[in-house]
């Protein structure tokens, strides 16, 4: 009995074996909507696909830019009409943008009450890398925008321009479809005339007994602060064409403290430009305010550092506080404190005057000529301190 039962089993076994091989070779032969709901596609990343993420951060910047001169915002479907490829805006996402986009126009209403407007914009992405893990796509990209004043007082200078670096995450369904999840400003970001204020968290003020600058008034025509631009101890306008050669084409002579975790250039390159129009090192240790040097191989924090420049300007007398940014000059420098919790976090330095407006370059975000009007409006609750050198 045994003997006869094994062999039944044996024989069942064999034919379920067939069976299962004969149903595996057919499916083989079906086509792939046979699997019905259960089939996926793998997302594929080729050329075709890297340009269309390339091109809808383009529009979604340009949207950005254009809130700033008057022109609408296209919205989900009209910035993914004539794509090539499968990519799309979530719906956060263009939540998110059209929010950034109403805050922008706000902005803009703003500055034309102060009188500085924009008849034109253009900006350009250029995509720097995509890296895919699974069905998620992590874009770097570089934005280059010029924005061309309006001429409403007649004196302004004729464009401001700024590049500023994003990260896009994309993220793929199982039609291997591409949204647009997720919009991230690297390095300073936030810093860009289309960009909107980074939102903070509340801080404690730190106990300090280095010197603190005081703050500056923001309302329009102060005080005149008149200031010599040739025929003093420093040359004003070599700073200015130092910072306006070097805004975004670096000096390879420094380091470039850009980048995840080097703490921003901002305070490295307005150094640089003092130290073009004079301004001499004073060696020391790296760690004491009161020095301040900077080369290739070495740097003091006072050099590189924005609250360390700061102590130094102060104790070292190579500068005196304005009461009101709208004072500054060629030469001069503004630090600001976004959340006010006492510790400063930028540093720009002014290029041009025009029309009792100064005009500042700066490094982070790099920017060419953008108007302490603009950055007042950007940042309305921020503290700023503004340095006569």
């Amino acid at each position: 009995m045994k003997s006869r039962k094994l062999k039944h089993t044996r024989r069942r076994a064999t034919i379920l074996t067939a069976a299962a091989a004969s149903a595996v070779a057919g499916a083989a032969l079906l086509p792939n909507w046979s699997a019905g709901a259960s089939t996926t596609v793998e997302p594929q990343v080729d050329a075709t696909t890297k340009a269309t993420f390339q091109r809808l951060a383009d529009a979604v910047f340009t949207d950005r830019t254009n809130a700033l001169v008057d022109q609408p915002r296209r919205g989900k479907k009209a910035l993914t009409d004539g794509f090539s490829g499968k990519v799309a805006l979530s719906s956060g996402v263009d939540r998110a943008e059209g929010d950034t986009v109403k805050q922008l126009g706000d902005r803009k209403e703003r500055l034309a009450r102060t009188g500085e407007k924009y008849s034109a914009g253009s900006t350009a992405v250029t995509l720097d890398r995509t890296k895919v893990k699974g069905r998620t796509a992590v874009v770097t990209v570089t934005e280059t925008t010029t924005l061309t004043y309006r001429k409403v007082s007649g004196d302004e200078p004729k464009t401001t321009g700024f590049q500023a670096h994003h990260e896009l995450t994309f993220k793929a369904d199982d039609r291997g479809s591409w949204k647009l999840t997720k919009v991230r400003e690297t390095g300073d970001g936030y810093l860009a005339p289309n960009a909107v204020a980074k939102p903070r968290t509340a801080a404690t003020a730190p106990k300090s007994t280095t010197p603190s600058a005081p703050r500056a008034a923001t309302t329009r025509r102060p005080a005149a602060a008149p200031k010599n631009l040739t025929g003093g101890a420093y040359d004003y306008k070599a700073m200015a064409r130092y910072a306006e050669t070097y805004w975004r084409n670096y000096n390879p002579a420094y380091p470039n403290f850009n980048g995840a975790g080097a703490g921003g250039d901002c305070t490295n390159f307005v150094s640089q430009s003092l130290k073009a129009g004079g301004w001499k090192h004073v060696p020391g240790y790296v760690y004491d305010y009161t020095r301040w040097f900077g080369t290739a191989d070495i740097q003091s924090h006072s050099f590189v550092g924005v609250n360390e420049w700061s102590w130094f300007a102060q104790n070292s007398k190579r500068t005196t506080s304005l009461a009101n940014v709208y004072q500054m000059d060629v030469g001069d420098v503004l630090q600001v404190d976004f959340d006010k919790d006492g510790s400063k976090d930028h540093t720009m330095i002014v290029t041009s005057r025009q029309g009792g407006v100064p005009y500042l370059t700066y490094h982070s975000t790099n920017t060419l000529r953008r108007s302490v009007t603009s950055i007042v409006s950007s940042y309305p609750n921020a503290a700023f301190y503004a340095y006569r050198t």
